[in-house]
């Protein structure tokens, strides 16, 4: 109110605001984590790894995931998101022509509105040494060039068997380690996702009752 009981109508628009915003926020917070699992395969390899990915993510409470093949993938699926697993066979040591055009065409009209979600990488190779982890950074690289953060897994999965880069398998998911590997990636990103996004730290990766360092 003002002087001689006059109502203030910036007053009035000032709480409207400010409730709408707290409806929003409560909101926000309320809401299931949302996360895309991106991915292209040539022989089923990377899709096999994508599965893991996804039912690793799902394993984390309250939290939505979207599964989709390169081909059959829209921009509306990375605005839909909280975070992206991206996964690729590794193609003459990099990234296949097929995920590298989706993000040069279908997400290019994104850039750089979907800055701020969270992202990770896997990739099938032909072999050991068959330079998974280059098509993992480089993955990395197109995702912070969309302005996503990124991060690396300091975890072992087993003796020697790490992805501090993202998971990466040898042909097809073998043992279960790679298995492992696979769905902790999708379950660190739904834990960030969680944590960073939607404000809930009892999600965070340095609260996990699992074995870290196996």
């Amino acid at each position: 109110m003002v002087s001689g009981g006059v109502s203030d109508p910036f007053a009035r628009r000032r709480t409207a605001a400010a409730d709408a915003a707290i409806i929003g926020l409560m909101a926000e917070a309320s809401r299931r984590a949302r996360i895309l699992v991106l991915y292209h395969s040539t022989s089923g390899n990377t899709k096999l790894m994508a599965d893991l990915v996804a039912a690793g993510a799902a394993s984390v409470p309250e939290t939505e995931v979207r599964l989709r093949e390169v081909a059959e993938a829209a921009a509306d699926d990375l605005v839909w998101c909280d975070g992206v697993a991206v996964g690729s066979p590794t193609c003459m040591g990099t990234i296949s022509w097929q995920m590298k055009r989706f993000w040069d065409e279908t997400a290019r009209p994104l850039w750089p509105t979907i800055e701020g979600k969270l992202g990770c990488a896997f990739s099938s190779c032909g072999g050991i040494a068959g330079g998974g982890e280059l098509t993992c950074l480089a993955l990395l690289a197109v995702l912070m060039n969309y302005g996503l953060l990124t991060f690396g897994i300091p975890d072992y999965v087993a003796p020697g068997r790490t992805l501090h880069y993202g998971a990466v398998c040898a042909g097809r998911p073998r043992d279960d380690a790679d298995r492992e590997a696979c769905q902790r990636l999708g379950r660190r990103l739904a834990e960030w996702v969680q944590t960073l996004i939607l404000g809930r730290p009892e999600h965070a990766p340095q609260a996990a009752t699992y074995s870290r360092c196996t």
